[in-house]
């Protein structure tokens, strides 16, 4: 599973969701599920990065450019996630944040 951290060098908010729709674009087609380092914010409630990353990914899910998401509390929290982390466990299984309560990253199901 690739890994692609959108936050590391600070970005706006603005070039973190570019930076994510180029990734999605790129693996598309090309991979079966991507992680998205994106930050929880300073405050531990979900910085700007996080929420763009997850509006997006609702959108892209309502529009089948990608097949689902998981955001890394999703694995402590009832979220609603549970039956995509299920159907998708054996792709995500070897990672090293599969189970754990990460609220920094998200997994992404390509199509």
């Amino acid at each position: 599973m690739k890994t692609f951290d959108i936050k590391s060098d600070m970005p706006t908010t603005a070039e973190a969701g570019v930076r994510l729709a180029n990734i999605i674009r790129t693996c598309n087609g090309k991979d079966k599920v991507i992680k998205i380092v994106h930050g929880y914010g300073s405050t531990g409630v979900g910085g700007s990065i996080k929420q763009t990353v997850h509006s997006s990914l609702r959108k892209r899910v309502r529009s089948g450019e990608i097949k689902a998401y998981i955001p890394g509390e999703a694995f402590s929290h009832p979220m609603g996630f549970d039956e995509i982390i299920q159907t998708y466990a054996s792709l995500l299984k070897s990672d090293s944040d599969y189970r754990k309560m990460n609220d920094g990253i998200t997994f992404v199901i390509l199509k």
